[in-house]
């Protein structure tokens, strides 16, 4: 089974993506804002994806506040983790939001919150999936 890891800090949001992921893509999910958990199950090898909000308030990673920017940032310096797929999720996203999030942060993509597009949501997951799994 697929595992996607949730970096969210609204609670009925991730819900919302446990049940959306589960009910319309069969994939399994995890969930957490706590940084190092964040990083410690990536380096575990044990998610295919991890979709990352990209306004955390209660994130912190050594004593400074960091959004999902910064974490997705983290992720893709370390040689451990880089190659692993990050798709960010945001709210309130304006024009020009999604190229400057990608750029500033190496996302692999970029999704805007609300999903009112399920099939679709979860279809944008599985194809960027078996992408970074084809040689």
């Amino acid at each position: 089974m697929t595992t996607i890891l949730v970096v969210e800090d609204d609670p009925i949001n991730w819900m919302v993506f446990q049940k959306v992921l589960k009910r319309r893509g069969g994939l399994d999910s995890i969930h957490s804002e706590n940084v190092e958990e964040v990083l410690e199950i990536v380096r575990s090898g044990q998610v295919a994806v991890v979709l990352m909000d990209v306004s955390l308030k209660n994130s912190h990673y050594q004593g400074e506040s960091v959004d999902g920017i910064r974490i997705t940032q983290l992720l893709k310096a370390d040689p451990e983790t880089a190659k692993l797929p990050v798709i960010l999720v945001t709210a309130n996203a304006m024009v020009g939001d999604r190229e400057a999030f990608l750029k500033a942060s190496g996302a692999d993509g970029y999704i805007a919150k609300p999903i009112l597009d399920h099939v679709g949501f979860v279809q944008q997951i599985k194809t960027i999936i078996a992408d970074h799994d084809s040689p």
